[in-house]
């Protein structure tokens, strides 16, 4: 493969591996499990994120024979995966972004960080509580654009939506939290910087 070529092999061979070796799927985890939890804190919180990142990785091998080899990059359905986990979790989620709302400080973003001015706090709590008020389909869409950093196709595939869904989902929750931010554009993928 060409990722071997590199010295990396791609996700998709190590799920392959992992069939006849499964300490393979070791280096999965290893490769994708430190921004997988960080993505799980930021929506969560850090009490939540371990366990939740230990079971999507657990789901992912109970189910590892099902995965689809022509995708290079396990990524969505990791992502995927955590979503599902995360949306047992919904009153949690909610209940952060509302302590956000009412502190100003995201302390799973900046724990160390000092208290930040005025504006910035008044510019999170606006951002926690549109991310309060989006529905879930929504809210999971834009924050693995803006916190996952995928593309449309990667968030369709995690999600399992076609990627019309995803971007009427996100242009929904980008029309909300501009709002919330009093105009201010939220977080531009990729792709649109070059739509013009």
């Amino acid at each position: 493969m060409i990722a071997e070529e590199f010295g990396r092999t791609d996700d998709a061979e190590l799920i392959r591996r992992s069939e006849r070796v499964p300490e393979a799927f070791a280096d999965l985890f290893d490769r994708h499990a430190p921004a997988l939890r960080r993505y799980v804190a930021r929506r969560l919180g850090p009490s939540l994120a371990d366990d939740i990142v230990s079971d999507a990785f657990l789901t992912a091998f109970r189910r590892r024979g099902h995965y689809d080899t022509s995708h290079p990059d396990a990524r969505p359905w990791l992502y995927g995966i955590a979503a599902r986990l995360i949306s047992r979790h919904r009153r949690v989620e909610v209940r952060l972004y509302r302590a956000l709302v009412r502190s100003g400080v995201d302390e799973i973003a900046e724990p160390y960080a000092e208290r930040v001015d005025d504006r910035v706090a008044a510019q999170q709590a606006g951002l926690a509580a549109a991310l309060a008020q989006l529905s879930p389909g929504d809210r999971e869409v834009l924050l693995l654009i803006a916190w996952a950093d995928m593309s449309y196709e990667d968030v369709a595939r995690a999600l399992d939506i076609p990627v019309g869904t995803v971007r009427s989902r996100l242009h929904r929750a980008r029309a909300r939290t501009r709002l919330a931010l009093g105009g201010s554009h939220p977080a531009t993928t990729r792709e649109e910087s070059f739509d013009g």
